[in-house]
């Protein structure tokens, strides 16, 4: 059963597609088990796929990346969370916030900030969520004022990527109070030794336990004037047309985790007998293996067809907010039918399943609740 098959994947991407395979199946499945126990950042895991040339490459070629699609990060993304969501959320958030620099920075911070990362001697996070505010981006309370010829930052940061291990980080901050709301806010490059910078890693999560994210307090933290990203009071706009890029990738994190439950459904119910024959045989069972491949099928599609839209700058934020919508939303669906298809077995914390219907709760969240998304089909549609 292959449930991410090629057929619909561009050409031009089907390559990388194979060596994300490929190095999944050899470094991050047979370790998704271990690291799930651990909950420790995989550190080894991650400069393998640096090696691979499989992380950060979205960067373009310029800045020493492979300037990778947003299809065939789509692409890479299935693959990685079909394996394990975890180690495969590391591994995609080791350049994150990097296109906000490549889309909108200067000459000079490309070179200083993007090329460490895409030549693997650094790694990138994002600060925009806080304590108190998730979804509303025009709500943040995190503050930038420019004195002698600086900008200094206070206040939080909260469900950081890498807020502990990135050498930098993109971050969004209130640089104004004018009437309109959605332009006080801006962007800085904001290198994590700077004075003033504090980070520690939130308590365990639920899931995806192999990924580390972070609370960040800004005590007159102070960084250069010249690390501004882009315009002043821009910050708003240029975040929101980076989600549409990132919901689409994130629809890849649903695919790839309902792919691994309807996986690990069909297996356990075609090897397992009860009442005197094959599990799989009962229309029951049959039914629901036919459900969950029809909703699977079905999101696939809408999201191969919203990357093309996306990349195409085709109404982008309605495309972007039914894909990451739909997808994440099957894999929870397909997660907790393929858990009821295990029955006692699916509570066994060494099962597969068991990971995959604890990692499925997060992605309907990051990247814009799914409760927003519908706002933005409804009112962009």
């Amino acid at each position: 059963m292959d449930l991410l098959d090629a057929r619909i994947v561009p050409e031009y991407a089907r390559d990388v597609k194979e060596e994300a395979r490929a190095f999944a199946a050899e470094y991050i499945a047979p370790n998704a088990a271990e690291a799930f126990e651990r909950g420790e950042y995989p550190w080894e895991i991650l400069e393998a796929g640096q090696e691979a040339n499989l992380i950060a490459q979205d960067i373009p070629e310029k800045y020493g990346g492979r300037g990778l699609s947003l299809h065939e990060t789509l692409a890479i993304a299935e693959e990685f969370f079909k394996a394990d969501a975890g180690i495969a959320l590391t591994l995609q958030l080791a350049s994150f916030g990097c296109e906000l620099v490549y889309e909108y920075g200067s000459e000079e911070q490309k070179e200083t900030f993007l090329r460490p990362v895409a030549e693997n001697e650094q790694i990138s996070g994002l600060a925009v969520s806080e304590p108190q505010t998730g979804s509303d981006l025009a709500g943040m309370t995190t503050t930038a004022e420019k004195r002698d010829g600086e900008w200094v930052l206070n206040g939080e940061k909260y469900w950081v990527g890498n807020a502990v291990e990135a050498d930098w980080l993109t971050i969004y901050a209130k640089t104004g109070d004018g009437d309109d709301r959605y332009g006080n806010y801006s962007l800085f490059i904001l290198p994590t030794d700077a004075p003033g910078y504090e980070a520690e890693h939130i308590p365990e999560k639920m899931g995806m336990r192999a990924s580390k994210q972070g609370h960040i307090v800004l005590d007159d933290c102070r960084i250069p004037e010249a690390n501004l990203v882009g315009v002043e009071g821009a910050g708003f706009y240029m975040l929101a047309e980076f989600f549409n890029h990132g919901r689409i990738v994130v629809s890849g994190h649903g695919l790839g985790l309902a792919a691994a439950a309807i996986e690990e459904a069909w297996e356990f119910t075609h090897d397992r007998q009860a009442f005197g024959r094959d599990v799989s045989e009962f229309q029951a069972v049959q039914h629901d293996l036919a459900d969950m491949r029809l909703e699977f099928e079905a999101a696939r599609s809408l999201t191969w067809r919203a990357a093309d839209m996306v990349a195409e700058q085709e109404n982008s934020g309605f495309w972007a907010a039914m894909a990451k919508t739909k997808a994440t939303e099957t894999a929870v669906s397909v997660a907790e039918r393929a858990m009821n298809l295990h029955g006692g077995r699916s509570v066994l914390s060494e099962r597969r399943i068991a990971r995959v219907y604890r990692d499925v709760r997060i992605p309907v969240i990051y990247e814009g609740a799914n409760a927003i998304q519908r706002n933005l089909i409804y009112r962009q549609g």
